[in-house]
């Protein structure tokens, strides 16, 4: 199954010397290794925003261009609107771009990749899936297809 990866993980991946020991990016590069890390342009816009240097900017955004972004409609930013309101009434806060990224999750029903714990708390009143990382035995990642999506 496909993995919508969040912002919070290429921004471990990218931007950490120590990233090959986090977990997340060790899934992350399994997840790009087996053709299943998907990305919508709102999680691009946010990769790419605030690289400060021209040349890495090019190469980032070369990178990237190797990932299509997964297709956004009317309906998504609707049910994203949905999303905000409803836990909003239950008193929990998300930025629009997490709602845009739960309501792609439920229409594509691809589980979401993210150290942002604002998912957790989206997910125990929105209708998505969380993907959580291989277990990891010895420090190396587990090369078994041992997806557990929480919810």
């Amino acid at each position: 199954m496909n993995v919508i990866v969040d912002t919070s993980i290429w921004s471990l991946a990218l931007r950490r010397k120590e990233a090959g020991k986090i977990p997340e990016v060790l899934e992350l590069k399994e997840l790009i290794r087996e053709l299943r890390a998907k990305i919508i342009g709102p999680i691009r816009q946010e990769i790419l925003s605030g690289v400060r240097e021209e040349r890495q900017f090019q190469v980032l955004r070369e990178r990237l261009r190797a990932f299509e972004d997964l297709e956004i409609i009317s309906a998504d930013y609707e049910r994203a609107a949905e999303f905000f309101n409803t836990c909003r009434k239950k008193g929990v806060q998300g930025s629009n771009t997490d709602f845009l990224i739960c309501a792609v999750s439920e229409r594509y029903q691809f589980p979401i990749l993210s150290t942002d714990k604002d998912f957790q708390n989206f997910s125990a009143r929105l209708p998505i899936r969380l993907h959580s990382p291989r277990q990891f035995e010895g420090g190396e990642h587990s090369t078994e297809d041992a997806t557990r999506e929480d919810n």
